[in-house]
């Protein structure tokens, strides 16, 4: 069985099994199908960040890596103000723009996570459950759960490896490339 395969039947086995309310450790991959080359050049201070939640994707996920600085595929800026949002151009390519205003009141590393997860295929889930990390700012200020649950990497580690149909892969696009208002401002209270 060649490594793609093994992979292919790892990553539908959790699946299967994530299905049955069983979760199993999705194991690194041996050999990635896709390398994701992420630049950290505008994202100032939260490069290091950026690298955390690559380290997450690349631990939770199967049919690929992501990789610092060594092409532009995905493009992390640091900015003030308007919230942070992702950009995706097409699977795995796109940008990721983090507030410095909302970072200030969510997880930095959540917001990273979240974010890189709409460029490798996700779309948002406003349920307001922090375990799930496409869940964003829905979960409130307290929630700092950086990691995809199993159903989440399962399905971008599907994505990656080609399993979906094309129709299922642009259903999850729904005509809208750019991912805004995961992370809602601080609510305060009127007297």
């Amino acid at each position: 069985m060649t490594s793609r395969l093994k992979r292919l039947a790892v990553a539908s086995l959790a699946t299967a099994l994530a299905t049955l309310g069983i979760t199993v450790a999705n194991p690194s991959p041996a050999s990635a199908a896709m390398t994701i080359c992420y630049n950290t050049s505008q994202a100032g201070s939260y490069a290091s960040v950026a690298n955390q939640a690559a380290t997450i994707w690349n631990n939770a996920t199967v049919n690929l890596t992501l990789s610092a600085n060594c092409g532009s595929n995905l493009r992390i800026y640091r900015i003030t103000g308007g919230g942070s949002y992702a950009q995706r151009t097409s699977l795995g390519n796109g940008r990721v723009y983090i507030d410095t205003q909302q970072a200030a009141q969510y997880s930095v590393l959540r917001i990273m996570t979240h974010e890189i997860g709409h460029i490798l295929g996700l779309p948002d889930n406003y349920n307001g459950n922090c375990a799930l990390l496409m869940s964003g700012g829905s979960a409130g200020t307290s929630c700092t759960n950086a990691y995809p649950s199993t159903a989440e990497a399962n399905r971008v580690s599907n994505l990656f490896a080609g399993t979906f149909a094309a129709t299922e892969r642009s259903a999850d696009r729904a005509g809208a490339d750019i991912f805004r208002d995961s992370w809602p401002s601080m609510l305060t209270s009127v007297s």
